[in-house]
């Protein structure tokens, strides 16, 4: 069915978020990318591409957009716990306060896969083009060398790179302002780095 100049944007938008980030764009990012009035606005564009058949909509699910061609692909919806700092080490909240749905095929999870997200509080990251803000998607796996791993270093959590040198890990962060983080006693990954959702284009 044809689309409209803005439809064909859309859509082409909607493909390139979901490709980029391994999720679908709120309304309020579509909003935001198109200078749309409301959220309102943004709903009934996704509505008229629903009526054409060129994207689902799924019920009772946060950013459930899907296209036909991908429906047999694997999402879930994973729990956001909160912040975790990129910055210096800080406490952590470990309650869940929110979910995000995403596809595990485009993001490389196994069936079994926990996965979860935070949010990036902080600027330690910036080199690794994690920045204040964004939501960082975690996997429940051993680390390996120079993955961007959620860890608890001496009792606090912090946002970093994993290296092991001679033996020993510690944590490096993408920010020259910023020191690796040795381990006085205790270094225990808590998640590593899957996927990362911008919250605004």
């Amino acid at each position: 069915m044809l689309l409209t100049a803005r439809q064909q944007e859309l859509l082409v938008f909607l493909k390139g978020y979901q490709r980029r980030n391994g999720l679908m764009p709120s309304t309020r990012d579509i909003q935001q990318h198109f200078g749309f009035a409301s959220q309102t606005a943004a709903m009934s564009h996704l509505r008229a591409l629903e009526r054409k058949g060129v994207i689902r909509r799924l019920a009772g699910k946060a950013r459930a957009v899907v296209f036909p061609e991908d429906i047999n692909r694997e999402t879930v919806d994973i729990p956001i716990y909160g912040d975790i700092p990129a910055g210096f080490a800080a406490d952590n909240p470990e309650i869940a306060d929110g979910k995000l749905t995403i596809d595990t095929r485009s993001m490389g999870l196994n069936p079994g896969a926990k996965p979860f997200a935070l949010r990036v509080r902080g600027d330690s990251m910036t080199g690794a083009h994690i920045q204040h803000g964004d939501f960082v998607i975690l996997d429940q796996r051993p680390p390996k060398p120079r993955d961007v791993v959620a860890a608890l270093i001496d009792g606090e959590s912090t946002l970093k790179r994993y290296l092991v040198v001679d033996n020993r890990p510690f944590l490096h962060a993408e920010n020259p302002n910023y020191p690796d983080l040795i381990p006085a006693q205790e270094l225990s990954i808590q998640g590593v780095m899957v996927g990362l959702l911008r919250t605004s284009i």
